[in-house]
């Protein structure tokens, strides 16, 4: 049985996790938390998340409950991600981080903690989204430079950070298959007399919407045709069950960094 602590417990993506852990074998809620000036402190986890009561509390802080658990799930921000990394790599707990909009030296710090821990860190955990990171990469070697790449996002009105980081590791994917460095050849926005397209340009669009879950598109535009490979999500249950799923599988990892390509057998 593998004992799991979620971190954000209180929010919308904490809840769909909870409620997926309590419906999948092998695994159990063991512990839970949330920021300090949260109001749901010291509610019971599972009746915050609609399932009853599981005698579990929301606490305060990830140190008064890390020993409880194996695992720790994490979908919150990056500035307390990185604060639970850093106490997970201390106490030798494996975590599973979904959060987006971590930097650059965010992403420096993740790897450092798991020279000590195996963690696993992706942009998105569907299973749907990390079959669709492979199908581009291989449809933009077959494509080549022959067809303009653009990949177009959609999410609800609350999201906070754009792009999202679907469509960063989908323009990651798009770039490392055709040899081009995204940092030179990533498009964010358009507007006003911009010129032609250049050959080497991977656009990446943001739409923010009403309550829209996630869409993702990745069109290869041609001459005369083009292919479309679009991922819709229809709620957050598929996110939830990809971290769980990666919550299960990593147990008894080495210490590393790991994505689901790794969890899902994909690489």
């Amino acid at each position: 049985m593998v004992n799991i602590i979620v971190a954000g417990a209180a929010g919308r993506m904490g809840i769909r996790i909870i409620n997926i852990i309590n419906e999948t074998e092998g695994v159990i809620l063991n512990g839970t938390f949330e920021h300090p000036d949260n109001p749901m402190i010291g509610q019971d986890a599972g009746q915050t998340a609609g399932i009853g009561a599981k005698g579990i509390k929301i606490s305060n802080s990830l140190d008064d409950i890390i020993t409880t658990g194996d695992v720790i799930i994490d979908f919150t921000i990056p500035s307390a991600t990185i604060e639970n990394v850093k106490k997970a790599s201390a106490a030798g707990k494996a975590i599973v981080i979904g959060t987006t909009g971590i930097s650059e030296d965010e992403i420096k710090e993740i790897r450092r903690s798991s020279e000590k821990i195996p963690v696993v860190l992706a942009p998105n955990m569907s299973i749907g989204v990390n079959v669709m990171f492979k199908i581009a990469a291989e449809m933009a070697k077959l494509l080549g430079n022959d067809f303009d790449m653009e990949i177009v996002e959609a999410h609800h009105r609350l999201k906070k950070d754009a792009p999202s980081g679907t469509a960063i590791g989908l323009a990651k994917k798009l770039a490392e298959a055709t040899g081009r460095d995204l940092s030179k050849t990533a498009v964010y926005s358009r507007h006003g007399m911009i010129g032609q397209r250049t050959n080497d340009e991977i656009g990446i669009q943001t739409v923010r919407a009403g309550d829209i879950t996630g869409d993702h598109t990745v069109l290869f535009g041609g001459i005369g045709e083009r292919l479309e490979l679009t991922h819709r999500a229809h709620n957050r249950d598929n996110f939830a069950k990809g971290a769980v799923m990666a919550a299960k599988w990593i147990i008894n990892k080495k210490p590393g960094l790991y994505d689901m390509q790794d969890v899902l057998g994909l690489k």
